[in-house]
Parts: structure tokens; C-alpha cells; sequence
């Protein structure tokens, strides 16, 4: 059996290794010569799956290691009784954790003592605007969430806390997190255009870690060369990969579609993946991602009863991750023509540094309160008291 698998997926070896011959290509520049021969095709979000890539081909089976499919022609796949399968919510913890380091940023060059009292708005609450929406609530702050589709779901127990998109659009902070979709009953593809950005204001901070074209690039860098234009930190751009160097220098926090690119985000995909392609050989599931994660570099911190709860917060959460690192690294890469910038945006994320997840690194509390445990163990590290 022959697997072709995007070079960047994590841990092909380990977890299909003893299933099949494994090819690895280039996700971004895969082409039907490179799967016509294959049995299984796994894939990221860089390569479109459809009847250009695969006509002719004798692939039965299709898995994409992202939580997103919009990638993914499923109605073709089905005509031709190909089985597909992605990995919902895989890294949502990821994004959450890197919506949290932002808004801690945020708060900070705000001058704000306690963060929590931002309120926010989170647009789509699927897997990852949930886990979001959930750990922000327990910290206390004051949500609100707009889901159109979930909201007219009448099956759906969580309709009712719905909001308009214009009223969560007058949040102190807007967390985007919605599929792309173009066709369907409220489309998401330049959801934010220029009507809506023209409401917010330089107080209101703009997150966007779901899909670029959410957001009409055009229309926001447009937006932000006016008075009184909203911070923005995006991590997903219109168009991908070659970005617009304009609107880069525009924004306050920019960072390479990486968001959900915590090593255990990306093994989880992996391993979801493996779960699916097991099931349809008929094959045991015996291997799991926490057997091949490594010992993380940072793996204890230590507080006693003299810490403060922010800078302690502050201080463990920004450990895992600082978005500030690869927004440098991003604006010292994004040079040149379109195909210069390209290949440095593919390359970042290609070269992406290991990103661990702060459930891997243990707390010790000494004689701090139990505000302080609870916010710790909400935003998912392991505590020792």
C-alpha cells in the first residue's frame, strides 16, 4: 500500500509506518503525478483535493490532518465512493492558547491591572470557538458569542446565548473563528468587509486565527490607514502564502497561520487521522499521540505566596507562548516579490520552531490562593501545590 502524505505532517513514520510505503511531498505544490499511484492521500490545508488532483487515480481513501475541510471537494470525494476523513478540533486548545497570549498582550499594552475586564466577542463557536468561549468564561470574563447557523438550530440547547454580529462586533475584543464558506446560508467569506470595520474603533482589538478570507484583506488594510482604526493581530491572510507586505506593516500582531501549530495540536491531527484510516483497513487503533511526545524543554515553573496573580499568569502562559516572537520572525522574512514571499511564508511554517501546549508544563504553587489554582488549571496547566 502506498501512502502520499504531505512532508509537514507530524510523526507519518510512527503512526503509519507499519501500514504502508510512505511518499512525502511538498503540500503545497502536490500534483496528480504525485498520488496516481497511491492508495491513501493525507493532507493539510495547502492542497486542494478534488477531481484536478485526483481523477485517474487509485486513492480510496482521503484524510486531512486540519480541522478545516473548505480545502476539500467532499462531494466529489463521495460520488466516487473515496472515504475522507479530517480531524475536528485537533488543535483547538492551540488557538485558544494563542487567543489567550494575545489578549494578554493586549490587556498589557492597554494598561489594563486585571484582563478580564475586556469583554469579547467570538464569532463561530464550532470546536475551537468553544474551547475559546469556555476558558475565558471561567476566567471571568464577559462573552459573547455569535454562530448564525447555530443560533437558528433549533435542536441546538446553546441557541439562545446567540447574539447578532453586529452586537458582538461592539466587544472590547473580536476573536474570529468560523469556517470559510461561500456558497452556503450565511457565508463566512468576507464576513468582515468594510461596513463592519468601519464600526470598530481604535480601543477594539481584531483577532483572526479561523480562515483569511473571512476578512476582505482589501477593505482592512484600507480601514487601518484611516483615524480611529481597530488593532489587529491576524494569523490567517487573504491571499495565502503570498501576503501582502502593505497590510503586514498595517497590523499590530502578525503571525504565519500558526496559531493551532502546537506540537500537540499538530500530533493530534495525526493521530485522528491514523484512527480513521484504521477503522476503514479493518485495523486495530493501538497507537495513541501521547506515547510520542517528547519531554518538553520548559517543564516546571515555580510561585510562592508573594506572587502576583497577573505577572504570575503572565509570566507562565507567555513561557509556552509568545506570539511576539513569531511576529518577528514573520516581518524579517516577508521580503520581495510575490514568489519570494511565498516561499518565506511556507517556509515559516514549514521551519516552525517546537511549540509546546501548557498542559506540559507543571505548576508549583506555594501557599497562593485558590483564584490563582483555578485560573492556572482553567488555561490547562498541570499544578503541583
Amino acid at each position: 500500500m502506498l501512502i502520499v502524505a504531505d512532508e509537514n505532517i507530524p510523526l507519518l513514520d510512527s503512526f503509519f509506518g507499519d501500514i504502508g510505503e510512505i511518499r512525502r511531498v511538498p503540500g503545497r505544490t502536490m500534483s496528480a503525478e504525485d498520488v496516481r499511484d497511491a492508495d491513501v492521500l493525507l493532507v493539510r490545508s495547502v492542497t486542494r483535493v478534488g477531481a484536478e488532483l485526483l481523477e485517474g487515480s487509485r486513492v480510496r481513501f482521503v484524510g486531512t490532518s486540519t480541522i478545516g475541510t473548505d480545502h476539500i471537494d467532499q462531494d466529489w470525494l463521495k460520488d466516487r465512493g473515496i472515504a475522507f476523513s479530517a480531524a475536528p478540533g485537533c488543535n483547538a486548545n492551540s488557538v485558544a492558547e494563542y487567543v489567550l497570549s494575545v489578549l494578554l498582550l493586549h490587556a498589557e499594552r492597554q494598561g489594563l491591572d486585571d484582563w478580564t475586564n475586556l469583554s469579547v466577542g467570538i464569532v463561530g463557536v464550532g470546536n475551537v470557538g468553544k474551547k475559546v468561549a469556555h476558558k475565558l468564561e471561567r476566567l471571568g470574563f464577559d462573552v459573547h458569542l455569535c454562530d448564525p447557523p447555530r443560533s437558528e438550530d433549533p435542536g441546538d440547547q446553546d441557541a439562545e446565548r446567540f447574539e447578532s454580529l453586529s452586537d458582538v462586533l461592539k466587544c472590547d475584543v473580536v476573536s474570529l473563528h468560523t469556517p470559510l464558506t461561500r456558497d452556503a446560508r450565511h457565508a463566512t467569506w468576507h464576513m468582515i468587509g468594510s461596513a463592519e470595520l468601519a464600526g470598530l474603533n481604535a480601543s477594539q482589538l481584531l483577532i483572526s486565527a479561523g480562515r483569511g478570507e473571512v476578512i476582505d484583506c482589501t477593505a482592512l488594510s484600507e480601514r487601518l490607514d484611516q483615524a480611529g482604526a481597530p488593532v489587529v493581530a491576524l494569523d490567517v491572510w487573504e491571499p495565502e502564502p503570498a501576503i501582502e507586505p502593505e497590510l503586514l506593516t498595517k497590523v499590530w500582531l502578525a503571525t504565519p497561520h500558526i496559531a493551532g501549530y502546537s506540537l500537540e495540536g499538530k500530533v493530534q491531527g495525526t493521530e485522528i487521522v491514523y484512527q480513521a484510516l484504521s477503522r476503514f483497513l479493518g485495523l486495530p487503533v493501538r497507537k495513541k499521540s501521547g506515547q510520542f511526545l517528547p519531554e518538553p524543554a520548559l517543564n516546571k515553573v515555580s510561585f510562592t505566596s508573594s506572587a502576583d496573580e497577573g505577572d504570575a499568569l503572565r509570566v507562565a502562559l507567555l513561557s509556552c507562548y509568545d506570539p511576539r516572537r513569531d511576529d518577528a520572525r514573520m516581518r524579517a522574512a516577508i521580503k520581495g516579490n510575490a514568489k519570494e514571499r511565498a516561499e518565506a511564508f511556507d517556509l515559516l511554517r514549514r521551519d516552525y520552531p517546537v511549540r509546546r501546549e501548557c498542559s506540559s508544563l507543571k505548576v508549583q504553587l506555594k501557599g497562593t490562593s485558590k483564584s490563582l489554582q483555578d485560573s492556572f488549571r482553567t488555561i490547562g496547566f498541570k499544578l503541583k501545590i
